[in-house]
């Protein structure tokens, strides 16, 4: 299932699985007596060996700090993603298409029954144990800039560079474009672009993800995924690198390439669209990816997912 994205039925749903960065404490909290989620969450804590339920349940500070945890928060986020798409489909709303954001196309993984849960969680564990490992090894930093276009931000990279790793990491949405590279390069960045009138935004993560920076977690990460295996989805899977589906060959080094290219989810949205796709459902917490969508077009819609007042009125709204 690669090349172009199939043409998909009139009105079609989407289902969009979330990205790191829209963790907070009590994510999901009113969701875990919905059978499938509780699922996920036990599925979870049991292939990671820690109670994912209890982290996002916490409160407070320091609830909040280890939540930001890479291991923990691409856990969480990835569990209640899982366990949503799954509560769903239960419900008989099933999505005609996949596009998940970074870590959310594990997500999807799992729910094209590409991967097992079992093993999704387990390719999470991997990628971020080699991604916290990059990190360490190469100290980056990300920051989306605002009002912006592929071009600028690719002259104000090559401007602001200066022998160092700086490129663009993800493509969000007209006029929001994530750069990503050595701390210092960033912050020269972030400043050429506020002296040409422009907004910064320095995100809160722990590396320079999706950029050369990241290049060391790729050998780990392949070996890794030699061992899972991988099945043809059952529903078409948008890479995030290319804007095409993914298929059981290509998989592993498409995910592997992910580690240290772009995020072209603004791209990916456009392209379902054109393939018939009319609403876009994100499958987590915070509603980021909606946002996106509605800056992408606001015709389209786009509810969110995340707690049980969203899932119990978006289900009785494709019911009526």
């Amino acid at each position: 299932m690669s090349g172009t994205i199939p043409t998909l039925a009139p009105a079609s749903v989407v289902f969009m699985a979330s990205g790191q960065g829209s963790q907070a404490p009590g994510m999901g909290a009113s969701l875990l007596d919905v059978p499938e989620v509780a699922e996920a969450f036990a599925c979870a804590s049991e292939v990671l060996g820690r109670n994912i339920a209890a982290l996002v349940q916490a409160e407070g500070e320091e609830a909040q700090a280890q939540l930001n945890q890479t291991k923990n928060a691409q856990a969480a986020i990835a569990t209640l993603s899982i366990g949503i798409g799954r509560a769903l489909e239960a419900q008989g709303i099933t999505a005609d298409a996949l596009l998940g954001f970074s870590l959310g196309q594990i997500s999807a993984l799992a729910l094209a029954d590409m991967v097992s849960t079992e093993d999704a969680f387990r390719i999470i564990d991997a990628r971020s144990s080699a991604m916290d490992a990059a990190a360490q090894e190469n100290p980056g930093a990300m920051s989306a800039l605002l009002k912006t276009d592929a071009e600028s931000v690719q002259a104000l990279c090559e401007a602001c560079a200066q022998d160092e790793v700086l490129v663009p990491a993800n493509f969000n949405c007209p006029g929001q474009i994530v750069i990503a590279g050595t701390p210092d390069a960033i912050e020269r960045a972030e400043e050429a672009w506020k002296e040409q009138g422009g907004r910064a935004s320095r995100l809160a993560t722990q590396g320079a993800f999706h950029s050369p920076l990241m290049e060391p977690a790729c050998a780990p990460f392949a070996e890794f995924l030699d061992t899972v295996p991988f099945a043809e989805p059952r529903i078409p899977v948008i890479c995030n690198t290319d804007a095409a589906p993914l298929d059981a060959a290509s998989v592993r080094q498409r995910l592997v390439s992910h580690l240290t290219h772009p995020v072209r989810f603004s791209e990916s949205v456009c392209a379902l669209e054109e393939a018939g796709a009319r609403t876009f459902v994100e499958v987590g917490f915070g509603g980021v990816l909606s946002g996106l969508v509605r800056r992408i077009n606001k015709e389209l819609e786009r509810p969110c997912i995340q707690d049980a007042q969203s899932f119990t009125a978006f289900i009785e709204a494709r019911r009526a």
